[in-house]
């Protein structure tokens, strides 16, 4: 019996022997196909998502799983149950911690799977098993792949479902597919299935992505666009100033040239003068020669008559020389050959005498110089180099009622302040592009023009005017000035300004204690952001309101600011913030300036109220478009607009309701994406009568000019008035 067993033992051995040698080999194969079936199992996941978020746990049976000694434990299917008692008998000697399971020897922590959704695990020599749970499911069909313990949603109901309608989950709650939905023959899904899905998957991010791309590139353009629309209004604003200072060059060259030619002009006149004298200065020398000689022939003849005829030739004499210096006893004249009687020093190189006015402009002076001559009634020291203005300075022309002191250097400290005292009769004195920090005080009460600007002005006092009831005329532009540094009484003696320029200051608001009687007032070019409802409560005269270049909105303007004024004609609220035309206008308003801001839209019935009506409109260099004007936007306006500019829009075609407007005289529609012109929107099919209109301005549009109606200009009475040439290249 002995040896039958050894042998039966060593055979035993021997194939435990050759299976461990087997497994080696085949591990590689084995884990590369674990792998694969990983890696689907995980692409199925990632798409089971659509209908269950819980992933389904995989049974253990369908793949291997190591134990600690990295060998592989071959799970095979149990024929026996879970509760079935094992063979008592053992071939092999089972170690401690080792289980034996249907005759077969488990390693410490292998696990195995005897039944579909049952995983069992050996623990220290015990066999511990669980039963899988399945998730529920909330999809009306549902089938269970072979090999897998739990139910899967029907991959036929998976592709009823498109991607823009897969389910939105609220929590742990999933919305239920349509009952309703025909339910196909169910089949699992293949590995060509899933990749289509996945493929999906990856179309809809990417296209998601694509959004999120075109949505940042639309930002950046946005705000591109504002940037260049910013640009715009910068390079606008100085070609504005350019354009400004190259009027004031073209003034002011004019203005030279103007007082070029009067010095010609006096020159040519002098040297007439000077020629016509010394002409009849040889006659009267020839005269007084042939006197002479005859005098001495009767001398000769009648001597006791000698000493009545000397007095006769001394009284002679004198008439001549009385007569040489008549007509300008006081001055002098270049190139005269008679010195004249005069006791007061001559003018300054660069200085000339006209009539009643000196003139010294650009003499490359640095002094006033002393002048006596009760006549002059005008002193002209424009572009010197005078830094004072002393006591008695003007003493010699004490009826002046005009001194130009402008572009000098000036400064306040060296203005005495009885400098002008002497002054009575004096109505304008100009201090333009001086050092001045305040204004000069003790001036003339008969002033009636003063000018102040391009000064270093910080701030006015509230007895800074005191005295000038008559002024009419205040310039203070280009200073420091600001709401903070006026006095609120400090205009109260001008109670007869009407004409007030404070451009190209600080202020921020409308500076207060404006007086009653001023009709025109210029703010452009300061940081003016609101108007208040008390802004021009006391000045109902008012006129003329020019706000360019400032910081104006409509919600900024305050609904009773000048809506009730009655004599407010004229507003000017170029190049400020608007975006649309602003409401609450004033009633008496017949000329409207809105230039250069970012106007969209004019709303309906924002003229209504203005008696008589509106007659000048000009909204160009804006962002007009036709969606922004219909109708009712010129309702209140139609019978009295004459000039409406349009231009540098973005019109497409001609806004509706011009041919309704029966008083225009001028249209400006240039420089907009206009394509066409229809027959009627110039010329009424209704009226016959001719239109008013003079100029009408379509040139710069994307028109084709052959595809105009022969009636679309039958209401103009000339076609030279439409003006269409020439067009952009579309």
């Amino acid at each position: 019996m002995r040896t039958p067993l050894i042998c039966l033992f060593l055979i035993i051995n021997l194939c435990i022997c050759c299976g461990q040698d087997e497994q080696p080999s085949n591990s590689k194969a084995q884990r590369r196909r674990m792998q694969n079936r990983r890696r689907k199992i995980k692409l199925s996941a990632r798409n089971e998502h659509l209908i269950e978020p819980t992933p389904i746990p995989v049974p253990a049976s369908n793949f291997p799983i190591y134990n600690n000694d990295d060998a592989v434990v071959h799970i095979l299917k149990a024929v026996l149950g879970v509760n079935e008692q094992a063979p008592s008998y053992n071939i092999l000697p089972v170690k401690k911690g080792h289980c034996t399971v249907n005759g077969m020897v488990m390693y410490d922590k292998a696990v195995w799977s005897p039944k579909p959704c049952i995983t069992c695990m050996c623990s220290n020599g015990k066999e511990i098993c669980d039963e899988t749970i399945c998730a529920p499911l909330t999809c009306p069909v549902t089938v269970t792949l072979e090999g897998e313990c739990c139910p899967v949603c029907s991959e036929i109901v998976l592709n009823s479902f498109s991607m823009d309608n897969r389910l939105e989950f609220s929590g742990d709650s999933p919305v239920p597919n349509d009952p309703s939905e025909e339910v196909l023959k169910k089949s699992p899904r293949t590995q060509e299935e899933m990749d289509e899905l996945l493929r999906s998957e990856e179309e809809e991010t990417e296209e998601e992505n694509e959004r999120k791309r075109d949505k940042e590139n639309k930002a950046k353009k946005k705000k591109e666009e504002r940037r260049r629309q910013k640009e715009e209004q910068k390079r606008l604003k100085l070609e504005a100033e350019e354009a400004e200072r190259q009027l004031v060059l073209v003034r002011r060259k004019a203005y030279e040239e103007e007082e070029l030619r009067i010095e010609e002009e006096e020159n040519r006149k002098r040297e007439e003068e000077r020629k016509r004298k010394e002409e009849e200065d040889r006659r009267e020398e020839e005269v007084n020669r042939l006197a002479r000689e005859k005098k001495e022939r009767e001398k000769e003849e009648f001597e006791p008559e000698d000493e009545d005829e000397d007095e006769d030739e001394d009284d002679d004499e004198d008439d001549i020389l009385r007569g040489d210096v008549f007509r300008a006893p006081q001055r002098r004249f270049p190139g005269s050959r008679r010195p004249t009687q005069t006791h007061h020093p001559a003018l300054p190189p660069g200085c000339f005498i006209s009539e009643i006015t000196v003139s010294c402009s650009n003499a490359k002076l640095t002094r006033i110089p002393p002048i006596s001559d009760p006549d002059i009634k005008s002193l002209d020291l424009l572009g010197n180099f005078i830094t004072s203005v002393p006591n008695g300075a003007f003493n010699g022309m004490p009826n002046l009622e005009r001194i130009d002191l402008s572009k000098n250097n000036i400064t306040s400290a060296e203005i005495d302040t009885r400098a002008f005292k002497s002054l009575k009769n004096l109505k304008r004195m100009y201090l333009d592009g001086n050092l001045l920090v305040h204004i000069p005080s003790e001036l003339p009460s008969t002033l009636e023009e003063l000018k102040l600007n391009e000064n270093n002005l910080a701030g006015i006092e509230e007895n800074s005017f005191k005295g000038l009831k008559d002024l009419v005329t205040l310039e203070l532009e280009g200073n420091q000035l600001s709401e903070a540094n006026i006095d609120p009484l400090a205009f109260k003696p001008l109670q007869s300004l009407t004409y007030m320029r404070l451009a190209k200051n600080k202020f921020r608001t409308i500076p207060q204690g404006l007086p009653p009687s001023i009709e025109e007032l210029y703010l452009e070019n300061n940081e003016i952001e609101e108007i208040s409802e008390i802004a021009f409560n006391h000045t109902t005269n008012l006129n003329t309101v020019v706000l360019r270049y400032n910081k104006l909105e409509e919600t900024s303007i305050a609904p009773l600011s000048w809506m009730l004024h009655e004599n407010l004609e004229s507003l000017d609220l170029s190049y400020n913030n608007f975006y649309h035309v602003p409401s609450y206008l004033p009633k008496s308003l017949l000329h409207l300036v809105l230039i250069g801001n970012h106007i969209e839209r004019i709303p309906g019935y924002v003229f209504a109220h203005l008696k008589p009506g509106l007659e000048y409109l000009y909204l160009s260099h804006n962002k007009l478009d036709n969606d922004g004007m219909d109708p009712v936007s010129f309702h209140g306006a139609y019978h009295s607009l004459r000039e409406i500019f349009l231009d540098y829009n973005q019109l497409t075609s001609v806004p509706v309701g011009m041919e309704d407007m029966k008083d225009l005289h001028i249209l400006r529609l240039n420089n907009n994406k206009i394509r066409s012109v229809s027959p009627h929107c110039i010329c009424s099919a209704e009226d016959e009568r001719d239109s008013s209109i003079e100029y009408l301005h379509l040139e710069n549009n994307y028109i084709n000019t052959r595809e105009i109606s022969p009636y679309a200009f039958s209401c103009i009475r000339s076609y030279s008035s439409v003006i269409l040439k020439p067009q952009k290249i579309k």
